[in-house]
């Protein structure tokens, strides 16, 4: 399989340097640079990559063993720790806004092309 793009329509301009514009416009933003830095915060805090991972693993025994009130409990007592957690916190809060910011655009983009299909509506396509 070739990595080659499909060449654009003869005589239509390509999209490709305004998207790249549009992508470095993102990376620029105060809701991008918060991210990542939250990211990198939550990254070099040990404590808190613990946290999480014990968070995770614990949803994966309830997914992988089905229902079972003890290990509720125990996810309840580490999504408490982790509201806790300011690092935890601070990125939660970072990665909400930026998911905001590129489901804002991402909605702009639907409202000009003059279709929904790329428009957050939640679903999917049936």
């Amino acid at each position: 399989m070739s990595d080659a793009r499909p060449s654009e329509p003869q005589g239509e301009p390509s999209v490709e340097p305004k998207l790249q514009a549009f992508i470095e416009t993102i990376k620029r933003s105060g809701t991008y640079r918060d991210f990542i830095e939250a990211d990198e915060s939550l990254a070099d805090d040990p404590e808190a990559m613990a946290l999480l991972r014990e968070y995770r693993e614990t949803r994966m025994r309830l997914q992988r063993n089905g229902f079972d009130e003890s290990t509720m409990a125990e996810l309840r007592d580490l999504r408490q720790e982790m509201a806790d957690v300011e690092t935890i916190q601070r990125h939660q809060a970072a990665r909400d806004a930026l998911v905001e910011l590129l489901a804002r655009t991402n909605d702009v983009i639907s409202e000009e092309i003059g279709r929904e299909f790329a428009q957050s509506t939640g679903g999917g396509c049936c």
